[in-house]
């Protein structure tokens, strides 16, 4: 199937163009980007001379921020395509859900990626979990947003999501994995003086589940995800790709295909199957943690 991938930034060439290429399903056939472009493969600058241009393009990948992804999507949309969302898959809540709509009008698979729970560890860990009792869950997710978002500074405008643009890879895994849903109780919400979203957070949740989340970690990078039950321990490390029972690795189940190309593996067999798959799970814990966080000021922040 030919695809067009809109946004040509870091994560589009980190992990979509590879997981593209390296696909049976599919064919990049067209880019959109301001600037961006990728050897070999037609690029526009303007999505919807692209959408006239190219009727033979089937489905369209959206990689760039969310905050003016609603437009792309209704586009393609409309326009009769397929349409795959980088995650978080938008600004707001509301606004996917008007998407989720239209792509049912139209006909089209709407496919909301979320790429951590694609981590090697995870099925593996949401079967041992399933039916167990849980007594507590803590989550520590700590990265350099230097190294992962160099510049970028949209992360820390309205809409960027700050430090929950990582955090919410831990909580698309938490959603999957726990047998029972849990809701955000409260927040501690860190903002530097001279941006819009937070650079750290701390939330407490439903059944004794917590979670850190700070942007500032310099040297090695902190993902885990440790959860107790009634009949023992289970840890996911490494951002869900190593699982831990009982403080001893266990292999589990994993799946030898990377998380972009089993998203991309996904998106092929929802198109297959006329299907669209909406979970707003992750984000509706970051649209409560901005509604009940509590605010305060830290040190400014520049790249």
């Amino acid at each position: 199937m030919k695809l067009a991938l809109v946004g040509i930034g870091k994560i589009a060439v980190d992990q979509h163009v590879p997981a593209i290429a390296a696909s049976p399903d599919w064919q990049l056939a067209a880019t959109v980007s301001r600037a961006g472009t990728v050897d070999g493969v037609e690029a526009f600058t303007d999505m919807a001379n692209m959408l006239a241009q190219r009727p033979d393009i089937t489905t369209v990948s959206l990689a760039i921020p969310p905050v003016p992804r609603f437009a792309y999507a209704q586009a393609a949309i409309r326009a009769g395509r397929h349409v795959m969302l980088e995650k978080p898959p938008g600004a707001t809540l509301a606004e996917v859900h008007a998407l989720e709509a239209l792509a049912a009008e139209h006909g089209v698979t709407l496919y909301t990626t979320w790429h951590s729970r694609m981590a090697h560890a995870v099925a593996p860990a949401k079967a041992w979990l399933a039916e167990k009792s849980i007594t507590r869950a803590r989550i520590t997710w700590r990265e350099d947003v230097r190294k992962w978002h160099p510049g970028q500074d949209w992360v820390f405008e309205p809409g960027g999501m700050g430090v929950f643009d990582p955090g919410i890879n831990a909580l698309s895994i938490l959603t999957e994995i726990l047998p029972a849903p849990v809701h955000l109780q409260a927040a501690d919400l860190e903002f530097p003086a001279n941006r819009q979203t937070p650079i750290a957070a701390r939330l407490t949740f439903s059944g004794n589940v917590a979670a850190d989340f700070d942007w500032r970690q310099t040297g090695p990078q902190t993902w885990d995800i440790e959860i107790d039950t009634t009949v023992g321990a289970m840890a996911l490390r490494m951002g869900g790709n190593v699982l831990e029972i009982g403080d001893q690795p266990s292999r589990g189940e994993n799946t030898i295909m990377g998380e972009y190309p089993a998203l991309y593996a996904r998106m092929a067999d929802l198109i297959c199957q006329s299907r669209s798959e909406v979970d707003l799970a992750p984000m509706v814990h970051v649209a409560d943690a901005m509604t009940l966080g509590k605010r305060s000021i830290t040190d400014p922040f520049y790249f």
